[in-house]
């Protein structure tokens, strides 16, 4: 029998990104919807299951002629059981959305984190390709990260592996502003940005947004950042401080795993571009221990938001595969 085409899933707070994957590994179909998770669980999955319809159609396949469907979801999962533990953006918990998804679409589901997934993806066809041992940190709303460890994906003991977003970045600060997501996040520069210019601290972003802060996301910032069309020193100074921040947190896992290979992923990552990807590589290479590490490569991701679709499916592809 033929190999089948996958279907890799990026579920995030926001935003759905669904596309179908052939065995070549091409993207042959695609969707995308809106997550709409104030329409809580059975409101997402009918979202889902229609942007699989969709993709399969581009594709010209029908969903039954899929191998398998893989799903790169937020928050903790329960690997084993295909259950989303703890989903904060979606507001979920303990969600079967393996057993869920693959009733709906009478297919097999695995679940993943989608960070993980993502990182994968960039392993098998993007920045980090060919490398068998890397860390990939994903900067958005939040931090996430996932590690290649020996040519595959490590997991650890708890399945939490990667986390790198939750590690304590400024141990002697209050609760909030402690870790590394609660500094150096997309949600954390905007955070500080805001703080200091209703302290009366000049930025000529305000020209743009007036009081209506909400309206600060990555590709705003990038437009005032190094290289940006209206360059403003108030936010190259914070984003530089995050940069600056998120290159000794990367540096110490460096130094702890001798990694070779560093990829940056995520919305603000893929906004502020290379400029940023290289303010964070400075940083991780003044930092690193010993000197070898220094030679550590921070790349930015090349698969940007189909990452987490090509893992998700390439996931898929290998473990479900592998289970027939």
């Amino acid at each position: 029998m033929p190999p089948k085409p996958f279907a890799g899933i990026d579920l995030g707070g926001t935003n759905i990104q669904i596309g179908v994957v052939s065995p070549d590994l091409k993207l042959i179909g695609e969707a995308k919807r809106k997550t709409k998770a104030e329409e809580k669980v059975e409101g997402v999955l009918g979202r889902i299951v229609a942007g699989i319809e969709e993709a399969c159609e581009g594709a010209g396949i029908p969903v039954s002629a899929l191998g398998g469907v893989g799903i790169g979801a937020p928050g903790a999962i329960d690997l084993v059981k295909g259950v989303v533990l703890q989903a904060v953006n979606l507001r979920w918990d303990n969600v079967p959305l393996a057993d869920l998804l693959g009733k709906r679409l009478k297919q097999r589901v695995l679940v993943d984190n989608d960070v993980r997934v993502a990182v994968y993806g960039e392993n098998k066809l993007g920045a980090g390709k060919n490398a068998k041992n890397l860390l990939g940190v994903w900067l958005g709303t939040g931090i996430g990260g996932g590690l290649i460890l020996n040519g595959d994906l490590y997991y650890g003991h708890f399945g939490s592996a990667g986390e790198i977003g939750h590690t304590i970045l400024l141990p002697n600060m209050p609760d909030g502003i402690r870790e590394l997501e609660q500094n150096c996040s997309r949600s954390a520069v905007v955070d500080r940005l805001v703080k200091l210019i209703k302290s009366n601290h000049k930025s000529k972003i305000t020209a743009e947004v007036g009081e209506d802060y909400d309206k600060i996301k990555s590709r705003t910032l990038a437009r005032y950042y190094r290289e940006g069309e209206r360059e403003d020193k108030l936010v190259i100074d914070v984003i530089d401080s995050a940069a600056e921040l998120l290159g000794q947190s990367i540096a110490s896992v460096v130094t702890m795993l001798s990694l070779p290979r560093v990829v940056l992923g995520g919305g603000l990552t893929e906004a502020l571009g290379p400029v940023f990807v290289e303010q964070v590589e400075k940083k991780v290479r003044e930092t690193a221990f010993p000197d070898a590490c220094k030679k550590v490569d921070v790349v930015e991701s090349v698969l940007e938001d189909t990452a987490g679709v090509y893992g998700a499916a390439m996931l898929a592809m290998d473990r479900l595969g592998q289970s027939k």
